[in-house]
């Protein structure tokens, strides 16, 4: 029994790599340390080839780390064409053309300095290591699956979240199914012209499939609940209106750097806990039955666990103001390897 459960591990549930990833893009939301970033991509990527399924979704991963390096590129080029020039290291000396004084904060051209390349560097990273974790959700988690599991207060926004998760996945599988098919009549697969010519085909599948299985899922009575009256109704929405501002507030005070943890994470536990409040109430009018139920388990609880720990540390390093989390680029100065994060 214990060689088959490691050699042949079954699917996890969804909100649980959905937990782990998010608590690792909230670590990463909370350092500019290219060492500790870098290890957060080597953990998302370890952990995405050794547990992706043999499914569309699991071939979704290398779209959001292409994504990432477009993020850092584009962000590089901008500090390098727009942004104000600062530090002394100038690494290429360049012409600059002089903008009004109400553009004072831009440039266009000037020296590219290697304080302003380390920052926009950085901040790049940073913004790709979020998007590489997300990506690792998606790859990991069934979005139908997922969906399965939204409580019964969320079945209005049903429809909505289908296209939303599925899109993506379909998209990367359309994107192999349009190149085979232009390679086998013989247009070209790389370059200008072949973007140009399946950009279209391939929004246009991936939506398409997207919304034929939303329309599946409202034809199979997705989100039908019982009597309810309109007074609960409305009490119900409020609540989880309020929960959700909340929540979003709080979760937005602890993934900004220069807001208080004191001030998110209250908001953060006082939002969740009205949502969840606001769920159980709307739950009992739910009349839908599930064929096959996720189960949550101990190996849930361990991914889940590990998500919050680490977001939790990378927190409270940030609030204890541990050196190490933040690698200054003016002056530019090597990246430490602080041990309560790692």
């Amino acid at each position: 029994m214990t060689g088959s459960l490691f050699t042949n591990p079954r699917w996890l549930h969804p909100i649980a790599w959905w937990i782990w990833a998010l608590g690792l893009a909230a670590a990463a939301s909370r350092t500019t340390n290219p060492l500790l970033l870098g290890l957060i991509i080597a953990v998302a990527a370890l952990v995405v080839s050794a547990r992706k399924p043999d499914a569309p979704w699991g071939r979704s991963f290398m779209f959001f780390v292409r994504l990432g390096v477009a993020v850092i590129v584009i962000r590089v080029a901008v500090q390098l064409i727009l942004g104000a020039a600062f530090g002394t290291t100038i690494l290429v000396p360049l012409p600059g053309l002089a903008l009004p004084t109400w553009l004072s904060g831009a440039r266009i051209g000037g020296d590219i300095t290697l304080e302003s390349l380390l920052l926009a560097f950085y901040d790049g990273l940073r913004l790709a290591t979020i998007l590489i974790c997300v990506g690792a959700a998606n790859s990991l988690a069934s979005p139908t699956r997922l969906l399965k599991s939204v409580p019964a207060a969320l079945y209005e926004f049903g429809v909505s979240v289908v296209v939303a998760m599925t899109f993506t996945p379909q998209l990367v599988t359309d994107v192999d199914r349009v190149r085979t098919a232009r390679r086998l009549r013989g247009r070209p697969t790389t370059g200008i012209r072949a973007i140009a010519g399946s950009a279209m085909p391939v929004f246009e599948g991936a939506l398409e499939k997207s919304v034929t299985l939303a329309a599946a899922m409202d034809s199979r009575g997705y989100g039908r609940r019982g009597s309810i009256s309109a007074a609960k109704r409305r009490m119900n929405s409020a609540l989880l209106l309020i929960g959700l501002v909340a929540a979003c507030i709080g979760a937005y005070a602890l993934i900004s750097a220069g807001s208080p943890v004191a001030l998110g994470l209250p908001m953060l536990v006082a939002g969740v806990s009205v949502c969840i409040i606001s769920i159980t109430m709307s739950a009992r009018a739910a009349v839908r039955t599930r064929y096959r139920p996720d189960r949550w388990e101990i190996p849930e609880m361990l991914v889940a666990t590990a998500g919050a720990v680490v977001a939790f540390c990378f927190v409270g390093s940030v609030w204890l103001t541990l050196a190490g989390i933040d690698t200054p680029s003016n002056p530019p100065t090597w990246p430490a390897l602080p041990l309560v994060p790692v």
